[in-house]
């Protein structure tokens, strides 16, 4: 069956396809349309079921009320749920949500802003992988609001919201410290990305605080958990010395988990384990896993409570925010130090 066109309706109806136009719009009081003919016409849409093309609309208003979110992998329970928060409350302020997976890679990234560019979006929420600043750069300047989060670009000029990630893993290092641990080894992706480097510092700097070395490896970026797996299995197969472990993500740290299990590690009494995203596959492991936290919930509302005030703003130029937020270490029995460690 052809979908019907605002012309359709007009010809049926033997009246303009501007009045039908006014009348679909909203603007039959406005432009004096009688109440007789607005009533003609809606009662024909609701026969044929008529549909606006949402395209053509956003064409005519300037405003599709979509929004792009972007983030590395939705599957990911941390991103997961932060697109469903975000979702939730834009839904409530009149707008819908169009999300997609990176992989963290440049090209897909470009190719899916332009994407929602030929949607028409009226915002971007973007989690960005690195080589993107001009592509952003190109959004701002063409006046589309863009809120960065769970990293930033140092060299371009917008709202973000992140959390503190040296601190994070500083905290959770001197932990272990504390405990009695010596040996602590940092398992992360190779990244240069402003909250990955910041996790690296901050193990770092814990260490090296109490004089203890680090011990590090860094992983290739990869969804298959076979060329995450691999590596992490290397890495402990080579330094027996480690007493403790801090997993630079929750993919990570899953994944480092099955290495555990498989090698037949016992934590903590072969081994303390820290991670960083907490979430529930770490309170069920046995034993409970210490985890550092991030504040789930804040995060989606700092990022759609920004968005949505620059889409409802009129005025531009107004200073980009930085927002930086606290995580929590919930401390669990992965990490309590036993007795037959000295």
């Amino acid at each position: 069956m052809k979908k019907l066109s605002i012309v359709d309706i007009a010809n049926h109806l033997n009246v303009s396809k501007t009045t039908v136009s006014f009348i679909l719009n909203g603007r039959a009081q406005e432009k004096r349309i009688g109440k007789e003919l607005v009533e003609r016409v809606q009662k024909f849409v609701d026969e044929v079921g008529y549909k606006p093309n949402s395209l053509a609309k956003s064409l005519r208003t300037g405003k599709s009320n979509i929004i792009g979110l972007m983030v590395e992998d939705i599957s990911n329970p941390f991103f997961a749920s932060i697109a469903r928060l975000i979702e939730d409350r834009a839904y409530k302020n009149g707008y819908k949500i169009i999300y997609c997976s990176t992989d963290n890679d440049t090209l897909k990234t470009q190719e899916l802003i332009n994407m929602f560019r030929d949607r028409h979006v009226d915002g971007y929420i973007i989690a960005p992988p690195e080589g993107i600043e001009g592509d952003i750069d190109e959004l701002l300047k063409d006046g589309m609001p863009v809120v960065l989060f769970d990293r930033h670009l140092p060299n371009v000029l917008t709202d973000y919201v992140e959390i503190d990630n040296l601190y994070s893993t500083y905290n959770a290092a001197r932990h272990l410290i504390q405990q009695g641990y010596k040996n602590i080894g940092f398992v992360t992706f190779s990244s240069s990305q402003t909250q990955m480097t910041a996790r690296m510092k901050g193990y770092k700097d814990a260490l090296k605080e109490s004089g203890l070395k680090p011990i590090i490896q860094e992983i290739v970026f990869n969804q298959n958990e076979e060329f995450i797996i691999k590596p992490i299995t290397t890495f402990l197969k080579k330094h027996k010395e480690l007493d403790a472990v801090i997993f630079g993500t929750n993919h990570v740290g899953t994944c480092g988990l099955k290495v555990i299990n498989s090698m037949g590690i016992k934590v903590p009494e072969d081994l303390a384990v820290v991670s960083f995203d907490d979430y529930d596959v770490f309170q069920l492991f046995s034993p409970s896993v210490t985890a550092i936290a991030q504040p789930i919930e804040e995060i989606a509302d700092k990022v759609i409570t920004v968005l949505l005030n620059k889409l409802n703003s009129s005025v531009n130029g107004k200073e980009p925010q930085a927002i930086v937020l606290k995580t929590e270490l919930n401390i669990r029995d992965s990490s309590k130090m036993t007795a037959n460690v000295i």
